[in-house]
């Protein structure tokens, strides 16, 4: 029986059909994860940069109009008006602004109140009006779902409630009521 095993063994050595099928096996799988990752990767910088052109086009609307303020929700939609590729961006989007001092600067806290899409939607955590002259400080919190979850990028995202998120920031100075 042995001999016989040593037979085959050394036959399934020396013979050469089938060598590519491991490369094959060992390869595709990780080009496949690499392809889907980089358009995963593509979906996610094409969704921040709306979110922060969004963002930036309603600081700018809010720091021009004078007296005026907009409240969460009008600021929220004037976000989402300006974001178009957004998925679901009025129910998923949140946004957090407080006036800060530039002598004793404390920002917003390090983790981002972010919509949780599983129970009623949350009041804002900070919301608060600036007046004349205020420096304030907004960021804005998308969660989203990924479009491939199961591969690659999928797993590695920022993730709140088990949804992946985004954040983006910006600060303005309200202008004075005339």
């Amino acid at each position: 029986m042995n001999r016989c095993a040593k037979k085959h063994l050394g036959r399934f050595a020396r013979e050469e059909d089938g060598q590519m099928a491991i490369e094959f096996v060992i390869l595709v799988p990780l080009i496949f994860t690499i392809f889907l990752s980089s358009i995963e990767l593509g979906i996610y910088s094409m969704r921040q940069m709306w979110m922060e052109r969004g963002l930036e086009i309603a600081v700018r609307s809010v720091r021009l109009s004078t007296g005026n303020a907009p409240q969460h929700d009008e600021l929220k939609q004037m976000v989402c008006d300006q974001a178009p590729f957004l998925p679901d961006c009025v129910n998923r989007l949140k946004l957090e602004m407080t006036p800060i001092t530039p002598t004793g600067f404390v920002g917003l806290p390090p983790t981002a109140d972010c919509v949780d899409t599983s129970e009623e939607v949350n009041p804002p955590r900070t919301f608060v009006q600036g007046g004349n002259h205020d420096l304030m400080l907004i960021r804005a919190c998308l969660v989203f779902d990924p479009v491939i979850p199961t591969t690659g990028l999928g797993f590695e995202f920022d993730q709140q409630e088990g949804l992946p998120r985004m954040t983006a920031m910006s600060a303005f100075v309200q202008e004075p009521n005339q």
